[in-house]
């Protein structure tokens, strides 16, 4: 839990950290990032190929670099959430939120009582297979993140409902979806997606709720962090990667 009081603590400063979505299911591709010095790494079960049993070994990857894991979800069921939890992530990340109540339902099954109704069970990775003490474990689950994805125009007249959702440690901004919903697919540094974004980190602000976007250009990240976005996910490993290699076949064909 050391990895994620730091990242708490982080946030609470006003400091900004950043992470890259892993699409890969080798976890020397998440030990990677942690000994590069990410903050965190966002497991990706919506878009990348992983199954529960790849997630454990790349979570473990995650504690053996000291980077903090977070899952995203492939929908917001209690089973999707309930899982990735069990296995031991430190925070799940949610696609397509589009209403309060289903920020609620999230909260319910991602927390046990008394601020949620996650389902009980200590005989799982989370609990080091009921060797945590059970109050103990119980105490320690609560504190595992809940991040919110919005991703389309159709929410934004509900944010402020959203935004008021206890529980929620960070609003998370898709601004490719987001594009696409705005009628510009991909074009995330046209204006209106611009101001999209500005205005929703901007309402996040009042609520007191940490924002956190998607850029995979340090343009993009000066941006939003100059703006006070604090979260901020860089690029994905496969991208990286691609990238890096074509970066060295350019300057050996030099």
């Amino acid at each position: 839990m050391k990895v994620l009081r730091a990242f708490k603590d982080k946030l609470a400063k006003g400091k900004s950290v950043y992470g890259p979505f892993m699409k890969t299911v080798d976890p020397a591709f998440v030990e990677c990032a942690g000994h590069a010095g990410f903050d965190f790494v966002i497991l990706d079960m919506e878009h990348g190929p992983a199954s529960f049993p790849d997630l454990q070994n790349l979570i473990r990857g995650a504690e053996a670099a000291g980077v903090l894991p977070v899952v995203r979800t492939y929908d917001s069921s209690e089973t999707a959430i309930s899982k990735a939890l069990d296995l031991g992530a430190k925070g799940v990340q949610i696609p397509q939120i589009q209403s309060a109540d289903e920020a609620r339902e999230v909260v319910k099954a991602a927390k046990y009582f008394p601020k949620g109704e996650r389902g009980v069970c200590r005989f799982v990775r989370a609990a080091n297979y009921s060797s945590t003490p059970r109050n103990e474990y119980f105490e320690l689950a609560n504190e595992a993140l809940i991040i919110l994805q919005v991703e389309g125009k159709q929410v934004l007249h509900k944010l402020d409902s959203i935004l008021g959702v206890e529980g929620l440690d960070i609003l998370f901004i898709g601004p490719y979806d987001l594009s696409q919903s705005l009628g510009v697919p991909g074009q995330v540094s046209h204006p209106s997606v611009i101001d999209a974004i500005t205005n929703i980190t901007e309402q996040a602000k009042k609520a007191g709720v940490v924002t956190g976007v998607f850029c995979d250009t340090f343009e993009a990240a000066a941006l939003w962090r100059g703006a006070g976005i604090q979260y901020l996910s860089y690029s994905v490993d496969v991208g990286i990667f691609t990238e890096a290699c074509s970066n060295i076949i350019t300057n050996l064909k030099k």
